[in-house]
């Protein structure tokens, strides 16, 4: 992805490529050509969050191996995944996130296990980044055109063919939060949409 982010770009530019892009060490000492620092981490998440940026997700899903091995591999990634998930969430089930993307059909978390990572996340320090990160019901993000009540919820949703799913928090008109997952799997799952949007509004007029 990056080889043909950089050719796509250089050539809008006006510049051409005739060689190859090559895997293999960076010689020592060498100096970069180019040095890009990366926005700070909550708004790199509210991006993932609120439009659903599998590549970006991809990407912050390396990242927690290179931070701890100084290699980013999807192996090494999932395995701190697993350690902070015993740390914190102890026997709870751990998810299983192949790729650390949204388009997999290998990855695997029960709703029971989302569920409870969003109670731990509430009373963590960084729970208001985590918030103002998802999508707010009929609102803005992958939520805007939600037919549940608007800015009632701020929940994350994510489809696949024959998978729907949201899951996050809803504010309840008797002044209660509530921790929402529904996950949908079946071949007509499409169809759960206005479902949904039905579970969000019946959680949000609690009295």
């Amino acid at each position: 992805f990056a080889a043909r982010a950089v050719e796509g770009m250089w050539r809008e530019l006006g510049g051409k490529l005739t060689g190859t892009v090559r895997e293999g060490p960076v010689p020592a000492r060498l100096k970069p050509a180019f040095v890009a620092t990366s926005p700070p981490l909550a708004e790199v998440v509210r991006d993932v969050n609120k439009y659903s940026n599998n590549v970006m997700a991809q990407q912050l899903f390396l990242t927690l191996a290179l931070r701890r091995n100084g290699v980013a591999t999807f192996e090494g990634a999932r395995d701190a995944l697993r350690q902070w998930w015993q740390a914190r969430l102890g026997d709870a089930e751990p998810p299983m996130p192949d790729n650390g993307a949204g388009l997999s059909r290998e990855a695997r978390i029960s709703a029971q296990a989302l569920a409870r990572m969003l109670q731990v996340a509430w009373a963590s320090p960084v729970m208001p980044e985590l918030v103002a990160s998802l999508p707010i019901a009929g609102v803005d993000g992958t939520l805007r055109r939600s037919q549940s009540r608007a800015g009632a919820a701020h929940l994350k949703s994510g489809s696949l063919r024959d998978v729907m799913a949201v899951a996050g928090y809803v504010d309840a008109a008797s002044g209660r939060r509530y921790v929402l997952v529904a996950l949908v799997n079946h071949p007509q799952a499409g169809a759960a949409r206005p479902v949904l949007d039905a579970l969000i509004d019946w959680t949000a007029r609690d009295q």
